[in-house]
């Protein structure tokens, strides 16, 4: 089978699992939008035990199917207290096999990765990708990333400022932002109430399509709230029990990554489990900003 450049990038000629009996990974009919862009989401990775090992291969199996250039990594980098000295341990040796490939991890601060130097070491290690800061956007094809510090300190009202005037420039048509944080959740901690006071009033008000996040050791998404989608995908390495709520469109305490992709018109999201079957889906349309 011939495939071009640009399919082999996107991973459109790949077939998903061949020969498992499943079907492919992304199955939206042949009048969906091509994706412009394709990326993962993990987050209380960084154990370097067998369920971060399950996830890392999965993980790794799905790219040699349908390649993505980036991972989200949405805190808890390096348990149990963010000791850069277990980075080979926790993040190097898992995940060896897309770094390989050149996949980029962009990562932000858990709480569990505050507790030595201030979260400073792994801010300074290159291949999270930080830019040297605990906040910090960046550019993918049509998407625009802002990543936060969601433990809520001294700079958090810094952040704020700069999030607002950072989603008030942005041209981009998708807008994505992710902290380790919950905002919505139905997990062992729920959502935080200093996020949820400060951050859907901005996300509305500038068009903030999805918010990634962890630190609850489940899957969960929520409805379409005020134009945005909360992703929590802190399976990454082990799970706690999750229920539902008012605000829950799909929760599951599974191990499991996200697959995000980004067309012109729509973001379609994909939960992915351990044994490569998808169990959770969504399309999130384009919102524009509403000022």
């Amino acid at each position: 089978m011939n495939i071009n450049r640009r399919q082999l990038l996107l991973g459109l000629g790949g077939l998903g699992f061949l020969g498992s009996g499943l079907l492919p990974l992304f199955s939206f009919g042949q009048n969906s939008s091509e994706p412009i862009l394709r990326f993962a989401a993990i987050a209380d990775t960084g154990m370097g035990d067998d369920g971060q090992y399950a996830v890392a291969n999965a993980m790794n199996t799905y790219y040699q199917q349908k390649p993505f250039p980036m991972v989200v990594l949405a805190g808890d980098n390096i348990y149990g207290s963010g000791d850069i000295g277990r980075v080979e341990e926790v993040f190097e040796k898992p995940y060896a096999p897309l770094l390989q490939k050149g996949v980029k991890f962009h990562a932000v601060l858990g709480n569990h990765d505050v507790l030595t130097n201030d979260g400073v070491d792994e801010v300074k290690y290159a291949p999270f990708n930080m830019s040297d800061n605990r906040f910090y956007t960046f550019r993918q094809r049509n998407v625009d990333f802002f990543a936060l510090d969601t433990n809520i300190t001294g700079t958090w009202s810094i952040q704020l400022d700069w999030l607002a005037k950072s989603l008030a420039e942005s041209k981009a048509p998708w807008k994505i932002v992710f902290g380790h944080h919950p905002i919505y959740s139905s997990g062992m901690h729920g959502g935080n109430k200093d996020l949820a006071r400060d951050l859907p009033t901005l996300f509305a008000k500038y068009g903030v399509q999805l918010y990634l996040c962890g630190h609850d050791h489940n899957y969960e998404r929520s409805q379409n709230l005020n134009g945005t989608t909360y992703i929590v995908h802190g399976a990454g390495a082990n799970t706690r029990s999750v229920g539902k709520s008012d605000f829950t469109a799909y929760s599951e305490a599974k191990l499991s990554f996200v697959v995000i992709e980004v067309a012109a018109k729509e973001i379609r999201t994909e939960a992915i489990g351990i044994d490569g079957k998808v169990f959770d889906r969504s399309v999130i349309p384009l919102k524009s900003a509403s000022v």
